[in-house]
């Protein structure tokens, strides 16, 4: 294995683990400040159990995903020093920000964890709103760097050196606000449907409890909505995408051919030996469309693009059609879960539907995975988009498998920790039934 390999694979190992506490950082503390909305607004006990329940969870997530960000920090110096050397005044603002809406956030998150009680519930509350939105704030800073690096702006390059830095340029650079809406939504829908599936598992083990049946409406209403609105943001990213980084675009539609009413491929493997995409359901002028807003519009394929500085096609596409077919499945879900409630005024409950939900439960996480291997892939063999190749920043120590081992290894046990302690949170689910008393459970 070179050492190339070593350092990218134990980079997307690092984020792959990452971004699940991530998603789950930015989308939890949000739905745990809606159940205390509703304890403050009906003072319903069971909503006081929910917030405290989710707030517990919180904690652990938030304590492994900054473990597992910490790791992250350090990769980007240890094995890209000559990435971080050339972007660090460019892109430093960003980092800057992400890490104090990282401290407020411990410090909300304290502040919530043990105030119960002993501060207004008002200002309790507001803890926690400064929870979820710095959560949120600290991802969208980072997603912006992400956005940086496939459309970099806001610098000259003068013998290799970058001058003229405009740091507020760069993070507002033309993928940001695609990027930061995309990924954010996604985390709602993500989070949503995970907490969903678990909630709607035990509710079929027990059908009269209110927690989970009040956890599951609050979940659904999170994830649903986002997963409803999804597919709007994910349009607009694919525009930014066609306009910056057509390669990507390619790589992601299985388009070799430069080509006027370009079809839309729903599935299909590509061949970059043939230089055609297999087996996929063709909708004439469907790319056109959906990238351009004109059926004549030209799409440019992978050909027209130097061997070298094409991203690993079937990769990108297989990613990105899985990407979008969870996304498919649960925003029906959605639907469905909407129109069940609208009919009975009430969370649906049938067996059939909550199974659904369970199945349902990992596609979020699933599509946020391979979405940011469509990003991260797609953009290859560049780590700056058309300024620094990959292979150009990779540190020149040797070994790195030793190093990719030991990461892997800590990745395990950190996520063993997390099974253990969140299977122990689920055992000692609260008991409230249907006619109000609570019946045993945490506090």
């Amino acid at each position: 294995m070179s050492e190339l390999m070593a350092a990218r694979i134990q980079m997307e190992t690092s984020l792959a683990f990452h971004i699940v506490f991530a998603v789950i950082g930015i989308a939890l503390p949000f739905m745990m400040v809606i159940a205390e909305a509703l304890w403050l607004r009906t003072g319903e006990p069971v909503y006081r159990l929910l917030a405290r329940r989710w707030a517990k969870g919180s904690a652990i997530l938030f304590a492994v995903g900054a473990v597992s960000g910490t790791v992250l920090s350090f990769e980007l110096g240890l094995l890209w020093p000559r990435f971080m050397a050339f972007a660090g005044s460019i892109i430093g603002l960003p980092f800057a920000l992400e890490g104090f809406a990282f401290f407020t956030e411990a410090i909300f998150l304290g502040i919530y964890l043990y105030g119960w009680d002993r501060i207004p519930p008002l200002a309790h509350w507001f803890a926690g709103v400064m929870v979820a939105a710095s959560g949120a704030a600290s991802a969208i800073f980072v997603v912006m760097t992400n956005a940086w690096m496939n459309t970099p702006v806001g610098f000259r390059v003068v013998d290799g050196r970058p001058v003229d830095v405009d740091p507020i340029a760069a993070m507002m650079s033309p993928a940001a606000l695609a990027e930061t809406l995309h990924m954010t939504i996604a985390a709602y829908a993500a989070a949503g449907f995970a907490v969903a599936g678990v909630h709607a598992f035990l509710l079929r083990r027990d059908r009269s409890n209110l927690f989970h049946r009040r956890a599951l409406a609050i979940a659904l209403a999170v994830g649903g909505v986002a997963a409803i609105i999804q597919p709007a943001t994910g349009h607009y990213a694919a525009e930014v995408v066609a306009r910056t980084q057509p390669v990507k675009l390619a790589a992601m539609e299985g388009q070799f051919r430069t080509e006027r009413r370009a079809p839309l491929r729903i599935g299909g493997f590509p061949d970059p030996a043939a230089g055609e995409t297999r087996y996929a359901l063709e909708i004439p002028a469907g790319l056109s469309i959906l990238a351009y807003g004109r059926p004549d519009a030209e799409v440019l394929g992978l050909n027209d693009f130097a061997p070298e500085d094409r991203p690993n096609v079937r990769v990108v596409h297989v990613a990105f059609q899985v990407m979008v077919g969870c996304g498919m499945a649960m925003m029906a879900v959605a639907l469905w879960a909407g129109w069940s409630a609208w009919r009975r005024r009430a969370v649906p409950d049938s067996d059939g539907f909550l199974r659904v939900v369970v199945a349902a439960s990992p596609l979020g996480m699933l599509a946020v995975e391979a979405g940011w291997v469509v990003t991260e892939v797609g953009r290859q063999p560049w780590v700056i988009q058309g300024v620094m190749r990959t292979a150009d920043s990779v540190t020149d120590v040797r070994g790195l498998w030793v190093s990719l081992l030991t990461y892997s290894a800590l990745y395990i046990m950190l996520g063993g920790i997390v099974v253990m302690l969140m299977l122990q949170l689920f055992r000692a689910s609260p008991e409230v039934r249907e006619a109000g008393g609570k019946v045993g459970g945490g506090k």
